[in-house]
């Protein structure tokens, strides 16, 4: 099988260089759910979460149009990244956030080395040590590593495990260290509607497990479909997930984002609605454009 080339250069992308129990928060639920939850789509895995009173900036990616070279290796990498402008300025992205989550530091999750939109003092949530090392030495000073019980203000906050890729590609050394690991999060608070991030995996136990464990009411699904060049299957989710995850938990609300603004997405919004209007699940997928305000 080929495998990719000018993976040194995929690594640098990449890495961005350019309590309450948390299985189940008391009162948790449809039923008992009184706390507005609000989720803004920004662009591409980028986010807003108005959750129990504090506000959440999810993945910050925000470089003008066309900043950053293709991901090599990748479907389009001719393309340059990212495929289209914000919606808003990133000043206004930023007013009111309480805290950053970075699920991961490929550089579509996180720019935040080369501009200076997020205050440097902000707390910002990471995976593990090694994405807080590299973020401290961006010259971020309240780098927090989360957990599988991390409290902020109110808000429980769970890891969550993945796999950013298929097994075959995790196979070959270089690229498994490209890939490297990705995180989900759930949100979960008194009296607010759980929801789960489930962020770059394909679907694997981990997801299953956390769907079990948390029974979330609405899932943040990436399902761009992203493609490496010599590979088969996907690097994050696609539209037969969407599917699958609407089956799965026929009580919750799926919201499918990660797409149309990164070279190797290869499913747009525009197919993936038809994909959800031929298995009739409409009413329970959204599937947002950039800026949209969506409210549970």
């Amino acid at each position: 099988m080929q495998r990719p080339a000018s993976l040194a250069l995929f690594l640098s992308l990449s890495l961005g260089a350019v309590s309450l129990p948390s299985h189940a928060a008391p009162n948790a639920g449809p039923a008992a759910a009184k706390q507005p939850v609000q989720v803004q789509q920004i662009r591409n895995a980028t986010a807003r979460i108005d959750y129990a009173g504090k506000t959440f900036l999810l993945d910050p990616f925000l470089a003008r149009k066309g900043a950053y070279p293709g991901f090599p290796g990748t479907f389009n990498s001719q393309l340059r990244n990212p495929l289209v402008e914000l919606p808003m300025p990133a000043g206004d992205i930023m007013k009111g956030v309480d805290a950053v989550i970075v699920s991961h530091t490929h550089l579509d999750h996180w720019d935040g080395g080369n501009h200076q939109f997020i205050p440097k003092a902000i707390p910002l949530f990471v995976q593990d040590e090694a994405d807080a090392r590299l973020i401290r030495s961006q010259g971020y000073t309240n780098v927090r590593i989360l957990g599988d019980d991390t409290l902020f203000e109110g808000v429980q906050l769970s890891k969550t495990g993945g796999q950013h890729g298929t097994d075959d590609m995790y196979a070959n050394k270089q690229l498994a260290a490209g890939l490297g690991k990705a995180m989900g999060i759930v949100f979960q608070a008194p009296g607010a509607k759980t929801v789960y991030v489930v962020g770059d995996s394909i679907w694997r136990s981990e997801v299953d497990q956390a769907l079990a464990r948390f029974k979330p009411d609405v899932i943040l699904l990436n399902a761009g479909d992203a493609r490496m060049v010599g590979f088969t299957g996907s690097i994050i989710m696609g539209k037969d997930d969407v599917l699958h995850a609407a089956q799965r938990m026929p009580n919750a609300t799926i919201v499918a984002t990660h797409m149309d603004a990164i070279n190797h997405m290869t499913l747009s919004r525009e197919e993936l609605k038809e994909h959800v209007r031929q298995h009739g699940i409409q009413d329970r997928v959204r599937i947002p454009s950039d800026g949209d305000i969506l409210k549970f």
